[in-house]
């Protein structure tokens, strides 16, 4: 049994919570909203963002993150990406030597373009930094349906530890020592399941989904690769898997912005009525700026960018989609004659 702390009580921290708790190990769970603290202490449940979970009585929940952080054997950070260096910077004086976090959130800073890992990693340098990642709705943990996701670590014995930590009956967790192709995949695929919902709000089919889904993944391979990810992580479950769900999924909060995007909706009312952190919006801009640094096309990157940002109607940038140059799907596929 692991001593282990949740920092971040959103949809996503308390579902792991929930399961770290079912595998029998002794959680608690940290917040910096003092409402969501004595919400969860009081309801043992999170009724805004996952209704219907419970929180058992032995798990504690607290507002000190010195408390939190100090003395467990590992750390869940589950805060949304645009807190994440902010968080890991509160957490460092109190961070041991090897102690490892495990990162679950996905997105990459504008300003610097790193990952959340490397960002962690930059604040907390004394920290083993680790990842989880796949295709893996809060809701569905949450009610202990079967999901699968991937620990990325830079060392087997720690991905193996966290493997056994996590692994459980109803959550089957694989390892990798790719941590850049598990975040790349895991962040840029937000942004193509922004294009994704707003093809839904549009009112296209089946048939638009699934060139979104397929030449997204393309996009995000031809990156992730220029970059030093693996291609067998773009075509795994923080790859295809994860852009599947999270373009697919009714509980995707990036698909339902995009969705109200498509409906007429601005981007802020489209992120007010999720109501919460929408991490495509924040990964948009970065995703395009790496794209250009790296030289790879990424059109839908450039559409979505160009609909959230400078103001263009969602059908025009559909219909630029499909009236780009004509193209090969496959460049490294040759005629024989």
């Amino acid at each position: 049994m692991a001593n282990v702390s949740v920092l971040g009580a959103g949809s996503w921290g308390t579902a792991l919570s929930v399961l770290l708790y079912d595998n029998g190990h002794q959680v608690t769970v940290w917040s910096i909203d003092e409402n969501e603290v004595n919400m969860l202490r009081e309801k043992r449940e999170h009724e805004l963002k996952l209704p219907g979970v419970k929180l058992s009585d032995d798990m504690e929940i607290t507002g000190d993150l010195e408390h939190a952080v100090k003395g467990r054997d590992f750390l869940v950070l589950a805060v949304p990406s645009p807190f994440t260096r902010e968080t890991a910077r509160k957490m460092k004086p109190y961070v041991a030597e090897g102690q490892i976090i495990v990162d679950v959130a996905k997105g990459i800073e504008e300003s610097t373009l790193m990952t959340l890992s490397r960002q962690i990693e930059q604040e907390i340098p004394q920290a083993d930094v680790a990842v989880l990642s796949g295709p893996s709705h809060a809701e569905e943990v949450g009610r202990k349906l079967p999901t699968t996701c991937v620990i990325g670590a830079k060392s087997r014995k720690t991905a193996e530890y966290l493997q056994s930590a996590f692994i459980s009956n109803v959550f089957r967790v694989y390892t990798s020592p790719d941590i850049l192709g598990i975040e790349l995949g895991g962040s840029l695929k937000n942004v193509i399941a922004l294009a994704a919902g707003i093809a839904d709000g549009l009112g296209y089919g089946d048939n638009t989904k699934a060139a979104l889904i397929t030449r997204g993944i393309a996009e995000i391979a031809r990156l992730g690769m220029k970059m030093g990810g693996k291609i067998e992580t773009f075509t795994g479950l923080t790859g295809i898997g994860d852009l599947i769900v999270t373009c697919a999924s009714v509980h995707s909060r990036n698909r339902k912005a995009g969705y109200l995007i498509g409906q007429g909706m601005s981007v802020q009312e489209a992120m007010d009525e999720v109501r919460m952190v929408v991490e495509g919006v924040y990964s948009a801009k970065a995703a395009a700026k790496l794209s250009k640094k790296y030289g790879v096309s990424m059109p839908i990157v450039d559409e979505v960018n160009a609909v959230l940002f400078d103001g263009k109607s969602p059908a025009d940038a559909v219909d630029d989609l499909m009236l780009r140059e004509s193209r090969s799907e496959n460049n490294s596929l040759t005629w024989d004659e």
